[in-house]
């Protein structure tokens, strides 16, 4: 029987057609490969198309400054504000508690989670709450894989419910502004997000956890365990509300820090003993054993200082950006034998010594004082830009890169103000969201939350090749008549159906594709082709742009769907089957969920 015969239309392609559907059929294949970076390969793709003449050479660029690509850029670099300004201690600090039941403390975190995400770059999100439950669960004596998995799940779900969440939906409002005149609004994604992300988070946190393998993860699964723990000073500054406390009362936030307190210094000399019933002072210098994340958010919790306080007000008048590192000392460092002050490391390298692991043995005399040993690792407090040539000056080793900001706990009203007045703004449509999100770059710079050396560091820019070399391909495509060549397909594949059902099978190819490419890629063929899917069947296009939104979002069976799923994969110690387990059943409930609910918010 022939085609003809059968009914079906015979279907020509244009040469273009057919290179744009082979380089993005090579695309994929490649992403799929994972042998070749995604960015190398987007941008490779770009650059074939642009000398076989299917992409224009004019066009060939736009992707890169396209309003997608900033607003990605720009979330990026807010969500690092935001943490130098201390607003995720404030969260974190005030609300996991190590002594809760895995259950309760899943649908915690799942909560800040997805709270936190839905108005910060999710992949930023999960990046900053993955120490505090790896640390929770080493506290409450469990494999960190029992609690990951649903936080990165929770993570990837509350990124839908806003505009600036996640990048699928920053590129659909994009591409409905180009094709139908109007972008989506920030909050236009909440009430078919939101309904979803709840359902979503309540499987995670009630049923989906139990269905993770349990596996003893043995030794420390996360980076933030190679830390050693080191011995450090934090001053009571002047004006303390911790002036006049029993040096005891303090213990309580220690121990939900990972914090040991061991004494306290005053006049120079240590108290030992009883310095736990001793009323703290100002100019007190409180003695405790941590790791140097947990040192940090005691710090910004208490609002203390650390031991050199003259030094670190001189360096924060300078607008010098500040960063913790590592180094290890040699028998050739200029420190070995020596003192941190004989050496003149503060004046000299406006350094300060915040603390000093020897072998595991804990250090009894103050820090500054103490004669530092081959194979020490000592913990600086240095400027962001001298930190190697300070590292090069001591003649020592540096660890690997910790990324280890300082918190600037004093301006975290003032970072959360901001970016709430430009979320506001961006909502009710006083400014355009890209030019928002830039003046709350510009405002974090002028008054010192972020310092401007490390704008630039925060950016991901693998991902701006990506969505830069992506966006003109799939512009590409849809001109050449590819995406209604898909559309077309699709649509004839669910004729006679109702529109549930069409909508069904869109949420599910996007979805599938989602999960074993980059979400990125996928929502750039699979928006024009909703449109399309919808302009032919003579129906409002918005809710097929929800259900890409939504499936594109949700990638749950494999490790390489979404960045989150990949970045919980080594700490979590996973295995790539493990995904399926509970992701499938989230993805159905997903689906299951999200359809009835774009019908009633967005009918067709």
């Amino acid at each position: 029987m022939t085609l003809a015969q059968l009914g079906a239309k015979p279907v020509t392609m244009t040469q273009d057609q057919i290179i744009l559907f082979a380089l993005f059929g090579a695309v994929f294949a490649m992403l799929l490969w994972g042998r070749f970076r995604y960015d190398l390969v987007a941008f490779t793709a770009l650059m074939i198309g642009v000398v076989l003449g299917v992409v224009p050479t004019k066009e060939a660029f736009t992707g890169f400054g396209h309003p997608a690509t900033l607003v990605v850029a720009l979330v990026l670099v807010v969500s690092a504000g935001l943490v130098r300004s201390g607003a995720v201690f404030l969260i974190t600090r005030t609300l996991v508690d190590s002594t809760r039941s895995l259950g309760g403390h899943i649908a915690l975190m799942g909560g800040i989670g997805g709270v936190l995400s839905a108005f910060m770059n999710n992949v930023a999100a999960l990046a900053l709450l993955m120490p505090v439950d790896i640390q929770t669960a080493r506290k409450a004596g469990r494999a960190p894989g029992l609690s990951l998995m649903p936080l990165s799940f929770a993570t990837i779900l509350g990124g839908m419910v806003t505009l600036i969440g996640t990048p699928p939906n920053i590129i659909i409002a994009s591409i409905r502004e180009k094709q139908l005149g109007e972008p989506f609004k920030m909050f236009d994604f909440a009430p078919v997000g939101g309904v979803t992300a709840l359902v979503g988070l309540l499987f995670v946190a009630v049923i989906g956890w139990r269905l993770i393998p349990q596996r003893d993860s043995g030794k420390s699964s996360s980076p933030m365990d190679d830390y050693a723990a080191y011995i450090a000073e934090l001053t009571v500054p002047s004006g303390s509300k911790h002036i006049g406390k029993r040096l005891s009362e303090l213990y309580e936030t220690a121990e939900k820090n990972d914090v040991a307190i061991l004494g306290l210094v005053r006049g120079g000399k240590r108290r030992y003993g009883t310095s736990q019933n001793a009323v703290l002072a100002a100019g007190d210098a409180i003695v405790i054993e941590a790791r140097p994340d947990a040192l940090d958010e005691f710090r910004a919790a208490l609002s203390l200082d650390f031991s050199d306080e003259k030094r670190q007000q001189a360096l924060e008048a300078g607008g010098a950006g500040l960063t913790v590192i590592e180094v290890v000392v040699t028998d050739q460092s200029r420190i070995n034998g020596k003192t941190s002050e004989a050496i003149g490391l503060a004046w000299r390298q406006s350094t300060v010594l915040l603390g000093i692991s020897r072998r595991g043995k804990t250090i009894k005399k103050q820090v500054r004082k103490t004669t530092i040993q081959t194979g020490d690792i000592l913990l600086l407090l240095v400027p962001q830009q001298n930190a190697a040539d300070v590292t090069e000056w001591l003649g020592a080793l540096p660890l690997a890169e910790r990324g280890l900001a300082v918190t600037d706990h004093k301006k975290v009203w003032l970072g959360i103000g901001l970016f709430a007045a430009a979320v506001a703004a961006a909502s009710v449509g006083l400014i355009y969201l890209p030019v928002a999100l830039g003046l709350v770059v510009v405002a974090f710079v002028l008054t010192g939350i972020l310092p401007i050396r490390e704008i630039y560091d925060h950016i991901e820019w693998p991902v701006v090749v990506l969505l830069g070399s992506m966006i003109p391909l799939g512009a590409a495509l849809e001109t050449a008549g590819g995406t209604a060549l898909i559309a077309n397909a699709l649509t004839d594949l669910t004729a006679g159906y109702p529109a549930w059902v069409v909508l069904t099978v869109l949420m599910i190819v996007t979805m599938t594709l989602s999960d074993v490419l980059n979400n990125t890629a996928t929502v750039i063929v699979a928006a024009p082709v909703g449109i399309k899917m919808a302009e032919t069947l003579g129906v409002n296009p918005d809710p097929f742009l929800m259900a890409v939104a939504v499936a594109a979002s949700c990638a749950f069976l494999t490790p390489i769907g979404h960045k989150n799923n990949t970045l919980i994969l080594g700490p979590g110690a996973y295995a790539f089957g493990d995904y399926w387990r509970m992701g499938l059943p989230l993805e159905i409930i997903v689906v299951v969920v999200s359809i009835p609910s774009i019908l009633i918010f967005w009918p067709l």
